[in-house]
């Protein structure tokens, strides 16, 4: 398996080398050649498998430079009940006929960054180890991300993270999480500003190619392929707890802000796994809606980026939307070198229509409509869900088909109530 840029740089790399590389040399990210197909008879193989050894079968089509029985043990050190709480790992709470929530935030931080994060840091720490080299990990974060990669990195050997985060526009919660960890090699680092301007230092960074060789400069952020591929997984284990046969569909709506999440889907379902949709649903930052309604993308500045309830979706460039973009438009490498590095761009009609074979769709929420969703899901269900969550659930009610299964991505800590319908499991 190799891998070549969204930008146009076709020189072709394995894995290990663009897990401790993050972007691609030209600025693009990094995607494979080609997805593997996954057809009828490796599905009903991997129906029934447990989490770690689903992963080790998914991330086994797309890593061939780490001997299969290390990364075997791996995802089986790293998904287990002790550390993630249930046998299934990403459970489904059902709130009603074919309306689901896929618990991702059983985690150490309780956030779903977890799911990819304690992979990241087993990878990093093996392939390191394995070199004999160091790593100084770049990050930016609205507050999921952050707390998931130091815990995920806290005390491996050859790491060291250093983390932005715009003062004063993250959580309570995950602010503490981050800023109370004391381990030597964490650090972290508050920006004036918002998330995108955190981002924008690591793109720089990133991009001055002499620089990050010189000083041994990786990235945790969704930019990085090895992250985006560890959350593909979950699309596969929700799939199979949602279905009994290979014939049917089922639809998924992600909380989106950095389109890392919801890419993973795209992968999946370019694998073959049988999505019928998937669902963006963003907050009052709503530039990816506008894009699927529209065709238009206008990234927005500091000033235009609301600071909303649901903060970790309070982003206005996405950045893992340049690889659902690549392959939008043929991968047509300078195409998208082209719209990535101006202000914006605009889908012609053609290429707007095309977003539907790709099965997209869109849809927005704000502070009212999470404060009610939430209340509503308590109220009906007994399952408190978090204000991000609730933008996707809001959004999948609006979106849902009777006929398909929709799952919600959960990605904070679920509560469920004695009040509760167990009969709904």
């Amino acid at each position: 398996m190799k891998y070549i840029s969204t930008r146009g740089d076709q020189a072709e790399r394995g894995f290990s080398d663009i897990l401790l590389e993050g972007l691609a040399p030209d600025g693009g990210l990094y995607l494979p050649k080609a997805y593997p197909q996954v057809d009828d008879a490796t599905l009903t193989r991997w129906r029934g498998l447990a989490y770690a050894d689903l992963a080790f079968e998914i991330l086994s089509l797309y890593i061939d430079d780490i001997p299969a029985a290390d990364l075997h043990a791996i995802t089986r050190r790293v998904y287990t009940p002790e550390v993630f709480g249930t046998q299934e790992i990403t459970p489904l709470t059902w709130l009603g006929e074919g309306l689901a929530l896929e618990g991702l935030s059983n985690g150490p931080t309780l956030a779903f960054k977890d799911m990819a994060m304690q992979l990241l840091g087993a990878l990093f720490e093996y392939e390191l180890g394995r070199r004999g080299e160091t790593l100084n990990i770049l990050g930016a974060t609205s507050g999921d991300t952050g707390s998931a990669a130091e815990y995920a990195m806290r005390g491996k050997q050859g790491v060291r993270v250093f983390m932005l985060s715009p003062h004063g526009r993250m959580s309570p919660f995950q602010q503490a999480q981050m800023f109370s960890l004391h381990d030597a090699n964490i650090h972290n680092i508050a920006i004036e500003g918002v998330f995108d301007d955190c981002q924008d230092i690591v793109k720089a960074v990133s991009n001055d190619l002499a620089f990050k060789r010189e000083h041994r400069i990786g990235t945790v952020n969704s930019i990085n392929w090895a992250r985006l591929l560890a959350q593909v997984v979950y699309y596969f284990a929700g799939y199979f707890q949602a279905t009994k046969t290979n014939a049917e569909q089922v639809s998924f709506t992600v909380p989106s802000g950095n389109f890392g999440n919801v890419c993973a889907g795209h992968v999946a379902r370019m694998m073959g796994l049988p999505i019928a949709q998937l669902v963006v649903a963003t907050n009052e930052n709503d530039v990816l809606d506008e894009f699927f309604r529209t065709g238009a993308y206008r990234p927005r500045g500091t000033a235009d980026t609301h600071e909303t309830s649901s903060p970790s979706m309070d982003i206005s460039k996405a950045s893992n939307f340049e690889r659902f973009v690549f392959d939008l438009l043929g991968r047509d490498g300078a195409r998208v070198k082209q719209a990535f590095t101006s202000t914006g761009f605009t889908l012609t009609a053609d290429e707007h229509a095309a977003i539907a074979r790709f099965g997209f769709a869109s849809g927005r929420s704000t502070h009212a409509d999470r404060v009610a969703t939430i209340r509503r899901c308590h109220a009906e269900h007994g399952v408190v869900i978090d204000p991000h969550t609730a933008d996707g659930l809001k959004v999948a009610l609006e979106q849902r088909d009777p006929a398909v299964p929709m799952l919600v991505l959960e990605t904070c800590l679920l509560y469920t109530s004695d009040a509760a319908d167990d009969s709904l499991r």
